[in-house]
This record gives structure tokens, C-alpha cells and sequence, in this order.
């Protein structure tokens, strides 16, 4: 162990001298190992029981240290700090106070687990000499017991019962969050722990030590015999999934050098250039028929990265896919568990993978780059794949989701990020969302990085959308958490009326902090999957009727601009690029057809409801 000393990797500023470190409390330290590891921000709500922690962002915040973001209800604060995590590839840092402040937190923390983010959760207690008395909120194992509600979703799950423990259970849950497979991990801290002074003989971990971890180790005899494989395949087709940030690149690489396809999952079309001229297009929910065609004709190999093969990532395990022609790469043996009809299985980082794929692979003369693809030929090609061509074009009213999808790819600025909330949403955006050229930058050594722009950040994608778990509302707090964790790309956020309803509060966030996010909001006065689910599978109308509700007027009522879309005229109307530049969000209240029913066939084929 080393002493307070071993600081020194902080950001300059960030801490005082070593002399009065030792004489600062608990809640310092955990802001100082926040900094250490690069946080900028705390996502929470305030409560008496982490009273100290705030007093302790508050000094940090005037040293240059992490700072204190105030969502509108926990749940909406773990969104944020989820969202960040995504952007950045770094820690999200979530924070609620006692009782129903950490249930509010629960189900945001569950869908970071189902995801696989990396998020440190912190709870308050009251006093813990007041256990068992009947403390207001107290939710230690004599009161609600909120540590037993944590340990199902969390990698790590501790109660700080003495403050010369938090210095270990800290280290422990950073590094439990940030490991494969990454999630988050929860403290809960009694009030009286978090200020009390800590003693200058508690060693401190070196927190900053956590950044220097190695990455995963691979497989090398694995990956040379996927390689011997590659060389014998015939246009072997590569399934993209939500962890090949890193390796996009890599990838394209790959697929050109081995004549390949590719397809994604739902969540991995945000790493790639959906208007490739190898692309087949998004297998899994809301995906395309030009995909499941491609794997139903029996392709002699599929190598398939990053995914975990739930529901909606594998066509509802679909054996097209999951078959003895599959090779899995993944760095989390959780996600290798799930494959065990596979050929073969490769353990390791999956950037370092590709690295040692292409250089095995790799000839005398290298393959020439692809020619730089034309907005127009990847528009007509990406339109061969979807549903519905016709309803991307045409003039209507009310608003035919698949045109107002459309508008959106072709005249959002090319940095935008999108994040589709759960539902009819995500299916749309995953289905028809296809924005110009986010990789087709012709590059020496990479065939497609983004044209006139930086690369992107390291676990950063154009779209994000949640899997498995897949709350509602989720996309309204993490769209928060993305602009705070990128200033420079504006964000637009897919939300549907009912999440909106459930969660749009957090608009508020943005407001206050001048974040550009467009939040559009797909008003057809239903929950669209329910409605539509109960008539593809002949079940009874009842319970998806919503109120009208004009949301634009909700948003000026906030302060924030408001529109009301009735109309294509209305939809072409509209300035993207000026609505994205302005410092603040914009809200789009776009009337859509609800009649128009999404791409969901796959969810009622699961349900075993489809008709």
C-alpha cells in the first residue's frame, strides 16, 4: 500500500497539501479517488444522509475537481451517469440519499448491469448507532433493506460500517465496476461514517492505479485457429456488437481483408457506417430482413464480437445464428457462457483480437482501401434494406415515423449522437435511423473514420440504445449524461409519449446546464409497442390509451423552446443544424402516425404471441 503521497497522478489543483489530506473526512477521499480516476461529474439528488458527501463535491468543485449534477429523481440521476459512462469509457458516478433515494436508483442500476456499464453507486444510511430504532429512512438489513435490493444488479455490494474501512471496500468497488464483465458496483454509507475524520495511519489505496490496469489477455492459440479458419472461409460475415467500440476500425479492416459482410446487433449499429457497401444490415430487434437472409443462407463461418446473445441480440436465439458456424470473441466469459454451440471460442480484449488477426492475416501487398462511398449510393443502398422504402419519402399529416427517422439522419450535423428510448423508439431508430457518412472518411491505414471530424471517443456511438433490461424513460437522462460527457457533438434523444410522461422531467437538467440535446418525442397518444402488440397478437385492447398532451407547451412552461410537428411542411420546415447549435435543448412534440406499427415482430415472436 501506498501512503496519501502517491497523489501525485491528480489533476493539478485538485487537493490540498498531504498535510491536510490525512485531516479531511471520508468524504473527501471519495471525491479525491473520483478525480483520480478522471471523473468530472457526480449524478445525484441531495438528502440529509449524504450531506457530507455534497459539502465535499462542493469543495471539489471550486478546486477544479468532480462536480455535482441535481437530477429530478434518482432514477433519472443513475440515466446520467449511465449515459456518461457510455460516451466516455470512464466511471459513472451515481449518488442517492437514504431509503426511497436508493430504491428510486434501483432500476437505473439494473439496467447498467444488464449492459454492462461501469457505474459507482453510492447510498446514504442514517447514523449507525441509530440502527434498529426506527431511524427515518434507514434501509440498513434492521430497516428497509436496500443492500439486499442492491445485490442483485451490482458487481460489488458493501455497507460501510467503520470509516477506516472505506479506503479498501472503495478500491474494491472501483475495480469490481471497471472489470470484465464491467457494472456497477454499490456502497451504502452510514452518515456518521461519511464525516468522520480519517486517521493519518489509514493507508490509502493508489486509486489513480486503476487507469494503469493491462488490458485483458488473449487467446493466441484461439485467434490463430480463427485465423486458419478465416483463410479457408468463403465471405465469411462478421456480427458487430455493442463491445467493439475500440475495434470498429479494426474491424472494417477485417471484413475487407477477409471479403466479408457484416451485420450488427441493435446496439452495436452506432460503431459503424450503416451506408457501407458491405454492410446487410441490423440482426436482432427492429433489424432487417437483409440480415436474417444473409445468416439463413448458411454462411461457412460467422464471427460474432462483443454480444452477449440476449433476445433481442439474437433474433430471439435465433439457430440461424447461434449454430456450430459461429466463432464468438468476447473479453467477459459471462457473454462466452451463452454460446455453447459455438465452434470455437476466443477469450480476450477484442481490439487487441483484431490487432492480432490482422497481422496474421495480413499479405505482401495490402488490399486497396474502398472508394470513397457516395452519400447518395449509401442512401439508396441502406433504403434496399428497410421495411417500408416508400414511407421514408412523401408528404403526410400526421407524421409517418419512418419519414420523420429519415429527416433526421439526412439533416442532423454528422457528430450528432442519437440515443432511442425503450419501445417503439428504438425499434424505429434501429430499423430506419441511417445519418451521412459518421465513418466514411477515407483515411492511410483506415478505411473509414469519421469524414472531417476528430475519431470518435474511445466507447462512444453514433446511437445507443438499451438492451435487455431497457427501461423506459432511460433515454432522457442519458442523453443528459452524453452531452455533459461530450460538449462538442449535440445529442438527440428518441423518446416516446408515455416515457416522456414517465421521465421527462429530467429535460430540466439540460436546461440548466445549457446542454445541446433535441428531444423528440414520438406523440401518438398510446403506448405504441402495447397498442400495436395487443393487435398483432389478437389480445385485448385495454390499457395503452394515453392523454393528449401538448408537450411543446409543457416545455415552454420549463423555459424551453417547444415545437409542435403535424406535418411533413412542418418536419422539412425545420432548421437541425440551428437547433443543435443553440445552447440549451429544443423539444419536438411530432404528432406521428400511429397507425404505422414498427418493426417488433421479432418481440412477439418470443412472447409467442405472433400471429
Amino acid at each position: 500500500m501506498e501512503s496519501n503521497t502517491a497523489f501525485a497522478p491528480f489533476p493539478a489543483g485538485a487537493f490540498e497539501s498531504s498535510r491536510n489530506v490525512a485531516a479531511r473526512d471520508a468524504a473527501d477521499l471519495i471525491v479525491d479517488a473520483l478525480a483520480a480516476l478522471g471523473v468530472e461529474y457526480v449524478f445525484g439528488v441531495p438528502g440529509g444522509a449524504i450531506e457530507p458527501l455534497y459539502n465535499a463535491l462542493a469543495r471539489s468543485g471550486r478546486r477544479g475537481g468532480p462536480q455535482a449534477i441535481v437530477a429530478r429523481n434518482e432514477q433519472g440521476a443513475a440515466y446520467m451517469a449511465d449515459g456518461y459512462a457510455r460516451e466516455t469509457g470512464r466511471l459513472g458516478v451515481c449518488i442517492a440519499t437514504s431509503g426511497p433515494g436508493a430504491t428510486n436508483l434501483i432500476t437505473g442500476v439494473a439496467c447498467a448491469y444488464d449492459n454492462n456499464v461501469p457505474l459507482l453507486v453510492l447510498t446514504g444510511q442514517p447514523p449507525i448507532k441509530n440502527f434498529g430504532k426506527g431511524a427515518l429512512q434507514e434501509s440498513s438489513c434492521t430497516g428497509i433493506n436496500t443492500m439486499a435490493m442492491f445485490r442483485p444488479c451490482t458487481r460489488y455490494n458493501s455497507l460501510v460500517s467503520h470509516a477506516e474501512q472505506l479506503p479498501v471496500k472503495l478500491f474494491n468497488a472501483l475495480m469490481q465496476a471497471q472489470r470484465s464483465p464491467s457494472g456497477p458496483s454499490h456502497l451504502s454509507i452510514p452518515v456518521d461514517i461519511l464525516r468522520a475524520p480519517l486517521s493519518s495511519d489509514v493507508e490509502t489505496p493508489d486509486f489513480a492505479g486503476l487507469l494503469r490496469r493491462a488490458p485483458a489477455l488473449v487467446d493466441l492459440p484461439a485467434v490463430r485457429q480463427l485465423a486458419r479458419l478465416l483463410f479457408s472461409a468463403r465471405q465469411p460475415v462478421w456480427l458487430i456488437g455493442d463491445g467493439c467500440g475500440e475495434a470498429a476500425n479494426d474491424l472494417m479492416q477485417l471484413v475487407q481483408r477477409t471479403d466479408g459482410s457484416f451485420i450488427t446487433t441493435p446496439d452495436g449499429k452506432g460503431f459503424v457506417n450503416p451506408r457501407h457497401p458491405r454492410f446487410r444490415g441490423v440482426f436482432g430487434f427492429g433489424g432487417h430482413a437483409s440480415a436474417a437472409e444473409l445468416l439463413s443462407g448458411e454462411p461457412d463461418l460467422v464471427i460474432a464480437l462483443g454480444t452477449g446473445f440476449g433476445e433481442f441480440n439474437s433474433g430471439g436465439w435465433s439457430t440461424a445464428l447461434l449454430n456450430s458456424r459461429l466463432v464468438h470473441v468476447d473479453d467477459s466469459d459471462e457473454n462466452l457462457m451463452r454460446s455453447p454451440m459455438a465452434r470455437l471460442h476466443v477469450r480476450g480484449h477484442i481490439k487487441s483480437v483484431c490487432e492480432q488477426l490482422t497481422a496474421l492475416l495480413a499479405s505482401p501487398q495490402e488490399a486497396a482501401l474502398l472508394p470513397f462511398l457516395h452519400p447518395q449510393v449509401g442512401r439508396q443502398a441502406y433504403e434496399a434494406m428497410v421495411d417500408r422504402p416508400e414511407a421514408l419519402h412523401g408528404d403526410s399529416a400526421p407524421v409517418k415515423p419512418q419519414r420523420l427517422l429519415a429527416a433526421l439522419g439526412e439533416r442532423c450535423p454528422p457528430q450528432t449522437r442519437f440515443v432511442a428510448d425503450a419501445g417503439n423508439s428504438a425499434a424505429w431508430a434501429v430499423h430506419y435511423l441511417a445519418p451521412h457518412d459518421q465513418r466514411s472518411g477515407r483515411m492511410p491505414g483506415n478505411a473509414y473514420l469519421p469524414a472531417g471530424q476528430e475519431r470518435r471517443v474511445r466507447h462512444s456511438s453514433w446511437l445507443r440504445v438499451t438492451m435487455d433490461f431497457a427501461p423506459m424513460g432511460w433515454a432522457i437522462g442519458s442523453a443528459v449524461g452524453i452531452a455533459m460527457a461530450n460538449r462538442r457533438c449535440p445529442v438527440v434523444c428518441l423518446t416516446g409519449d408515455g416515457s416522456y410522461l414517465m421521465n421527462g422531467q429530467e429535460i430540466t437538467v439540460a436546461a440548466e446546464l445549457g446542454l445541446p440535446v433535441l428531444y423528440v418525442v414520438l406523440n401518438d397518444g398510446a403506448l405504441g409497442m402495447v397498442k400495436h402488440g395487443q393487435r398483432l397478437a389478437g389480445a385485448e385492447p385495454i390499457g395503452f390509451q394515453l392523454p393528449k398532451v401538448d408537450f411543446a407547451a409543457m416545455a415552454e412552461a420549463m423555459g424551453i423552446p417547444g415545437v409542435v410537428v403535424r406535418s411533413t411542411q412542418d418536419l422539412d420546415a425545420l432548421d437541425f443544424t440551428a437547433l443543435l447549435s443553440r445552447r440549451g435543448p429544443t423539444l419536438l412534440d411530432v404528432r406521428i402516425d400511429g397507425e404505422e406499427v414498427p418493426p417488433m415482430n421479432l418481440r412477439m415472436k418470443t412472447l409467442g404471441t405472433a400471429r
